[in-house]
């Protein structure tokens, strides 16, 4: 086994659970196997305090327990294919030794992408415990921090330099942070952040790293006694490629549906490997540490002899975010527009457990489907609590082939200070139902100014006080408990009807419908207009 943690570790103690009798050896080029590379952020920012904590398995315990051969700080650095054998280094000593194989499984994992730009040397990235190390020590008596990469690892490490003290800026070339999550969604996320005390620097980049700060494609310096470089990864195949293996146009392993490499005697598993999408079965690279572990459990059965196949991937991923809870799980809306593909789109915007008991939260849902097979496509959340639940239900939908219909007919879990009697997800399915029977017409955010264009008139039937707060310009106001009395108020021609999140705006319009009216719901309401209209159209 190449590579000590996730898969590469996975794999070898499984096969030691299938085979007594087999010899089994695990190299890792680092100092550490079987570390929690998912808290390191963690212990950056002290709420993981105990180091140690993070090593869940070392070569002596996995040898007694498992009886693996490991061997840390030893680095592979050629594989001869036709000899079937492996040339390793040790990374102190320099010794080369040569491990002969029947089977080899390479778990690399991938290297963080560090932008060619002067004083890039200077940046931290954080990727083994020795980067942790090295952060931990860097950030000791300093002051201001730079974060460059606003995905999901560059907000836990900005959150946790917070928790520190540090004067934080994040700097990121798209629009948004965390790319996942549709612009509509992100909001939120954005609002939390700045109001936690982190300046965002969106849709710029840096230029050049200096001694104590850094240069943005603007031409302004950022104070930034600790730089860290957060702005993906990439797989790392250079060993593969070496030895001739077939690698994907993103330079991902290739791999056939049992984890085998062009070459039958080598197996790949985890972040190197090169994945298939679940909706489409398009080659994707997906870095996460569910389907690292999965891998390695099953590239084990395979090399056993037993019968079973790799799994698509959804990239189903949560993050804490300054207390929010933010998840995403298929593809957004932005990567069905790229790919042409039709969908609807839902949002809601529902409390986390019943509003009677105390400590409800109010949580942004959406949902993807597809018009014509009522399939889920995708789904994301952000909240304070019960978001993981939500998402983890609506990935399982999409792997278990549900319609989005019948979210509606899931029987789950309910007490009040957990859920709702209609929970979120069956609310979802409530909407998406609707739809698809054709009882509601519902308008996305970014169709409002075409839709208005066009001679419809916005009536916000929310209540007087909630209009004066906030309003889309032009709107009518018309609360929804007055509409049977004053309807013939109302202008002749298409109307689009919202409220705050969207339920009074489906009463609305199907009263207005039943009285021949032509009319569209806002969906998700104000709620969902205001955060999209605030960064611009998708």
């Amino acid at each position: 086994m190449i590579g000590g943690v996730a898969g590469g570790m996975s794999a070898a103690a499984r096969m030691r659970r299938l085979d007594e009798s087999a010899q089994i050896v695990v190299v890792e080029r680092s100092g550490h196997v079987s570390f929690a590379n998912c808290g390191l952020p963690y212990h950056v920012g002290g709420v993981i305090e105990d180091r140690s904590s993070l090593l869940l398995q070392t070569p002596a315990s996995l040898g007694a327990r498992f009886g693996l051969d490991v061997r840390v700080r030893t680095e592979a650095v050629e594989v001869d294919r036709e000899r079937r054998v492996v040339r390793t280094r040790h990374v102190g000593t320099g010794e080369t030794e040569q491990l002969s194989y029947d089977a080899l499984v390479l778990s690399p994992g991938a290297r963080p992408v560090r932008p060619d730009i002067p004083g890039i040397e200077r940046a931290l990235s954080l990727r083994d415990i020795e980067d942790t190390d090295a952060m931990v020590a860097r950030t000791r008596g300093a002051r201001t921090a730079v974060v460059v990469g606003g995905g999901f690892i560059g907000v836990e490490v900005a959150e946790n330099l917070v928790h520190l003290g540090l004067d934080v800026a994040v700097v990121e070339a798209a629009p948004q942070v965390m790319a996942p999550l549709d612009v509509e969604m992100v909001g939120p996320v954005h609002d939390r952040i700045r109001k936690s005390g982190v300046r965002l620097h969106l849709g710029t980049s840096v230029t050049a790293v200096g001694a104590e700060d850094v240069t943005l494609d603007s031409g302004e310096q950022l104070p930034a006694e600790v730089v860290v470089v957060a702005i993906g990864v990439r797989p790392d195949s250079t060993l593969a490629a070496a030895a001739g293996l077939e690698t994907g146009p993103c330079g991902g392993i290739v791999v056939d549906e049992h984890l085998r490499t062009s070459d039958p005697h080598i197996y790949a598993v985890g972040d190197a490997v090169q994945k298939r999408d679940a909706l489409d079965g398009a080659d994707v690279m997906v870095p996460l540490a569910n389907t690292a572990n999965l891998q390695g459990r099953r590239v084990a059965d395979v090399i056993a002899g037993h019968d079973t196949v790799d799994r698509p991937v959804l990239a189903t991923a949560i993050v804490g975010v300054f207390g929010l809870q933010v998840a995403t799980t298929g593809w957004n809306e932005k990567r069905l527009r790229a790919a042409g593909r039709p969908y609807r789109a839902v949002h809601t915007h529902p409390s986390s457990h019943a509003t009677y008991y105390p400590g409800a939260d109010q949580m942004h849902l959406k949902l993807l489907l597809d018009p014509a097979t009522d399939l889920v496509l995708g789904g994301q959340g952000v909240g304070r609590s019960g978001i993981d639940k939500r998402i983890d239900v609506i990935a399982t939908a999409i792997a278990g082939g549900l319609t989005a219909s019948s979210l509606m007919d899931l029987e789950l879990s309910y007490a009040p200070q957990f859920g709702a009697a209609k929970d979120p997800v069956n609310m979802l399915g409530y909407v998406a139902d609707n739809m698809r029977r054709g009882v509601t017409r519902t308008l996305q955010w970014h169709e409002l100014e075409d839709a208005v264009a066009d001679g419809a008139t916005v009536v916000d039937v929310r209540t007087g006080s909630e209009h004066a707060r906030g309003a889309i310009p032009g709107a009518v106001l018309l609360p929804v408990d007055e509409l049977r009395r004053r309807v013939d108020e109302l202008p002749a021609g298409p109307l689009v009807v919202h409220c705050a999140v969207g339920v009074r705006g489906h009463t609305a319009a199907r009263l207005l419908t039943q009285l021949g009216r032509d009319v569209r719901n806002l969906d998700g309401g104000y709620l969902t207009w205001s955060a999209g209209h605030a960064l611009g159209r998708p």
